[in-house]
């Protein structure tokens, strides 16, 4: 049985609002999908009937549960993702065990009010771009089951597709949340690298490694980016959330590789759908320009050709050790090859990325975003078992690149070839991009006119423009020379910044005086191990526009972190970023600087 009604955010909140659903109803109806069978793949792990109905009649007893963002969407995650309780295995049975915590990008979605529904399969520990290399069985297309799902996160794009969640986390380090999102027909978004945590996530390559969102449309990808996304202390890699790109006035300027660097691995109806996704962006106000798209492709050779594989090894290297047999074949081999590469040739590799990452930004400087096919062909299962290197690494012609140079990316249909196999395009910005993708991403979509994933359902017209829902301010919270009436303070103002409230931080704090600054500034530190204190600070709000050129003009040791304040919140403020000098005197007895600076006066 399948579902009656398109999953998507905006679907059942209105259901749930004119009372034509609840939770328990939506749990039902997924449960019922579901128990159908599963000849595509997807699943590697559902929860029990009577543990997805526990979840929504908790959510129906909450008082103010409708006000919850998620409030009874169903959704899924890749089987590489933790849930306390639940089994991970990274389709590997053998790696298999039990999580004893949940990750943290899955806890916002539970805690917004959303209904865990599984897990899904999987290239073996996110190894491949394919979806075939799981003993749990190759990821069918929601199309065409002779023709691979693409992965890794097969399952994951495949529950969206097939209507059987509203949206499912992936993982993405070369592309695997994207191109199962553009051979299924759906909307994949590969957010900036650090904008969700990975705590939690069983690691690929950790220095790239990023949550993705694969959903039915871009403004549902952008509103469960907006719960899933923040700062995690759990996970070192993570990051303060930046200003965000938005659309320009004028129009957008859409670069697209030179005709002569675009590969299509000889399928001509690729080819074709490529150029009308060019002219869906044409026709939706973009300005068409091509660049020199070298940079880009030499960067995305060097993620498998290079030392970036030994960080595959490294993530599993105890387990690969005792249990390299127990790996799939190709994931053995690609995971092996890790041991070849010097802490020499790393630095090599880190030296030529440097280099290119110079070539890629002259080449960005012209665009506002650029625009890719999201693969250059698609296979079917057999072709890919017989030629499984090869073929995959086609694959990831488009995608490689992308978290090498710390780009975000999302991929959208651009319609249907011939043959009845979706195409995807993906666009791709500078980090924390991401308004401006899923908001053009949304229009490209509506104007492929093709249904939602493999259902029959039309996809809504584009949300309302999510540049306008984006946050349009950051709270900065102020500890020294540029709290009120200070000499600083007026290049608050001049960015635009408005005092928000005066507080304090938690008692987790110590503060310095920075010797040698002018005027004198102070130095804020987590305390660590050391006793701390609550500083007296202030939050203002600046405009996210200016909030790029204020952060760049910030003296060292001085930077940009998270601060968490006496009620329970945190904000973006001054803390020290760098070590401190060994002069820095400690005044954190006197609670803040104000304090300070008014015993130096007496």
């Amino acid at each position: 049985m399948s579902i009656s009604y398109p999953l998507t955010l905006r679907e059942i909140r209105q259901r749930l609002h004119d009372g034509s659903l609840t939770p328990i109803q939506v749990a039902r109806d997924v449960l019922a999908a579901a128990a159908q069978g599963d000849a595509h793949h997807a699943w590697i792990y559902r929860l029990t009937d009577d543990a997805v109905l526990a979840q929504a009649r908790r959510l129906e007893s909450l008082p103010d549960g409708r006000k919850l963002p998620l409030y009874g969407v169903p959704f899924a995650i890749k089987d590489n993702i933790d849930v306390a309780g639940l089994p991970t295995t990274a389709a590997c049975p053998a790696f298999k065990y039990t999580a004893t915590t949940t990750a943290t990008a899955v806890q916002r979605l539970l805690d917004a009010g959303a209904m865990l529904i599984g897990k899904t399969n999987l290239d073996q520990f996110a190894t491949g771009l394919v979806g075939t290399r799981s003993p749990y069985g190759a990821g069918a297309n929601a199309f065409n089951p002779d023709y691979i799902s693409g992965g890794s996160s097969s399952g994951s794009a495949l529950v969206v597709a097939l209507n059987l969640v509203s949206f499912a986390l992936g993982t993405d380090t070369a592309g695997s949340g994207r191109v199962p999102a553009g051979l299924n027909n759906i909307v994949g978004l590969k957010p900036t690298r650090g904008a969700i945590s990975t705590a939690g996530v069983v690691p690929a390559c950790r220095t790239l490694d990023c949550v993705s969102i694969f959903a039915l449309t871009a403004g549902d990808a952008w509103d469960i980016y907006k719960v899933a996304r923040g700062p995690d202390p759990a996970d070192v890699y993570s990051r303060p959330l930046m200003p965000s790109h938005h659309l320009r006035a004028a129009p957008l300027r859409c670069g697209v590789p030179g005709r002569s660097q675009l590969e299509f691995c000889g399928d001509a109806e690729a080819a074709a759908m490529f150029e009308r996704g060019v002219s869906l962006a044409q026709e939706n106000g973009a300005d068409i320009i091509e660049i020199d798209f070298t940079p880009f492709r030499e960067t995305a050779a060097l993620l498998y050709q290079g030392p970036w594989i030994a960080e595959r090894l490294a993530g599993i290297e105890d387990f690969f050790a005792g249990h390299s047999q127990d790996l799939h074949p190709v994931t053995r081999e690609i995971t092996a090859a890790g041991a070849r590469y010097s802490a020499v040739d790393t630095f090599k590799a880190t030296y030529k990325l440097q280099a290119l990452k110079q070539r890629v930004n002259a080449e960005l400087a012209r665009i506002d975003a650029l625009l890719v096919p999201t693969s250059p062909s698609i296979y079917t299962i057999a072709q890919v078992e017989a030629d499984p290197i090869v073929l995959n690494s086609n694959l990831g012609a488009y995608t490689n690149f992308v978290n090498l140079l710390d780009l975000a990316a999302i991929a959208v249909p651009a319609g249907m070839r011939k043959d009845g196999l979706p195409s995807g395009i993906t666009l791709i910005a500078p980090a924390f991009s991401e308004p401006l993708l899923c908001e053009f991403g949304d229009r490209l979509h509506s104007a492929a006119g093709v249904p939602l994933g493999a259902t029959r359902f039309a996809k809504p017209a584009p949300t309302a423009a999510i540049r306008d829902t984006a946050d349009s301010t950051v709270r900065v919270a102020v500890v020294g020379a540029h709290l009120s009436g200070m000499p600083l303070n007026h290049q608050m103002i001049e960015h635009g910044a408005s005092l928000l409230k005066v507080t304090r931080t938690l008692p987790r704090y110590r503060l310095y005086l920075l010797p040698d600054t002018s005027p004198a500034k102070p130095g804020l530190i987590a305390s660590g191990d050391q006793p701390g204190h609550a500083i007296d600070i202030e939050i203002w709000n600046m405009p996210v526009e200016r909030y790029g050129q204020f952060v760049a003009a910030i003296p060292a040791p001085l930077g940009i972190g998270t601060i968490e304040l006496e009620d329970g919140s945190s904000a973006q403020g001054f803390v020290c970023t760098q070590p401190l000098p060994p002069a820095a005197r400690d005044i954190s007895t006197f609670g803040g600087w104000r304090n300070f600076i008014a015993s130096r006066n007496n």
